[in-house]
């Protein structure tokens, strides 16, 4: 018995000149630049991610965690931009209108240019867009979307690269600022084809834990903009809110005269962040004892256990040692080391670390203390906040402005040590 199949051919993704029209070969030093016209979001935090606000014709990819804030962010963003005279459309393949209607009276997000359009048909989306001509088009998810002429389901690979660039298409010839809404995978990525990412002229991810209370937007990728900023959210009744002043947020609520406490300036983007580093360090019930990070990786507590072991001679290794990054963020760049591995010898030895003392530096396997980059802006968010002192480390030290506070440059973990546990 024989069966009759009915052959489809994806179109294959067009690029930016194809999108546009046909394109000559001109020499680079003709080129025209000049600053692409913005249009504000609404969120400062979010103009600062995108590079100063959003750009006509671009294609933005938005992902993170279910929960995490991506639909109210774009909600809040639409809400913004229709209020100020512009047609938004925005279209969900996930709820329902009445849904989106009630997360809007929540969000206080409901505007007479703002349209709503349920559907999941990639035809049928462009058809409406067409003759609305929007300013912004919001496509939450992207996998859930389809293109009929092919056989595969909604959020395959097939379908998520054919949908996103027929989006793209249709952003770059109308000049539609289009954001795409991402589902992500149990790793953290974005969920389809990588091609979606280099498709997409702007990539964002939400971190942080949908249970906290404080979300960070990082741009992964950025064609109009600088790919080291990020911003900062509060999830509040009401949505987002910004964070403009993160670091009095994180430690407002810092007990002090507690042994393992720190105080660490770290680097979130290209701006400084001061964040509680909170270790507790027990006798080991059993063997082998337990090690817990919440806010950073295991594996740079492990190691640096170690260094705390072979190189200041605490007999630190049979001991349970829990850690975490106060205020529910995640911190990873290595100027943290100095302030997690006092953290843990403060608890160790139930000495509390001087609540006007702020540290940072990276810490090498022989005991080193390493100068890190931005120790000017550091030192300068922490005489702000009203620190009188930082250890930081010598390499540092000469170079960089005190600030008006006492900076301590230290050379070794041991030295570290001794200036903040000798009190």
């Amino acid at each position: 018995m024989q069966e009759e199949f009915a052959a489809v051919t994806a179109s294959r993704g067009l690029g930016v000149a194809e999108a546009v029209g046909a394109q000559k070969p001109i020499p680079l030093d003709q080129v025209v630049t000049k600053d692409q016209p913005r249009f504000l979001t609404g969120s400062a935090e979010l103009d600062q991610v995108l590079g100063g606000g959003l750009i006509a014709g671009s294609l933005i990819l938005i992902g993170g965690d279910p929960g995490i804030g991506k639909s109210s962010l774009t909600l809040q963003v639409c809400a913004f931009v229709a209020r100020a005279r512009y047609t938004v459309l925005y279209v969900t393949g996930e709820e329902s209108l009445r849904q989106v209607k009630m997360r809007a009276d929540r969000l206080h997000a409901v505007q007479d240019n703002l349209y709503v359009l349920s559907e999941t048909n990639i035809n049928e989306i462009e058809r409406v867009a067409l003759e609305l001509q929007p300013k912004l088009l919001v496509i939450d998810s992207i996998q859930t979307m389809y293109k009929p002429e092919l056989p595969s389901a909604p959020g395959s690979v097939s379908q998520v690269r054919e949908g996103s660039a027929q989006l793209m298409r249709l952003a770059k010839t109308r000049a539609i600022t289009t954001i795409l809404v991402g589902h992500v995978t149990k790793d953290g990525a974005i969920a389809g084809p990588r091609v979606l990412e280099h498709i997409v002229d702007t990539v964002l991810y939400f971190e942080g834990d949908r249970n906290a209370q404080f979300r960070i937007l990082r741009a992964i990728k950025n064609r109009f903009g600088n790919t080291n900023e990020v911003g900062l959210f509060e999830m509040k009744d009401a949505g987002l809110a910004d964070v403009p002043d993160a670091s009095m947020l994180f430690l407002e609520e810092r007990a002090q005269g507690v042994s393992g406490s720190v105080v660490i300036a770290t680097i979130e983007g290209t701006r400084p962040l001061l964040v509680e580093m909170q270790a507790l360090v027990s006798q080991a019930p059993f063997m082998p004892p337990r090690r817990t990070a919440n806010g950073l990786d295991i594996r740079r507590v492990q190691l640096l256990l170690a260094v705390l072991e072979k190189r200041a001679g605490l007999r630190i290794a049979d001991a349970d040692v829990f850690v975490k990054v106060a205020g529910g963020i995640a911190v990873e760049e290595p100027a943290i080391d100095l302030g997690l591995a006092l953290a843990m010898a403060s608890s160790f030895r139930n000495c509390a670390v001087q609540a006007d003392t702020v540290v940072f530096g990276e810490v090498g396997l022989s005991g080193e203390i390493r100068a890190v980059s931005m120790a000017e802006q550091r030192l300068r968010e922490a005489e702000k906040m009203g620190f009188k002192r930082a250890i930081i480390p010598k390499g540092n030290q000469k170079n960089t402005p005190s600030f008006g506070l006492t900076v301590v440059g230290a050379a070794t973990l041991t030295q570290a040590l001794e200036e903040v546990l000798s009190r």
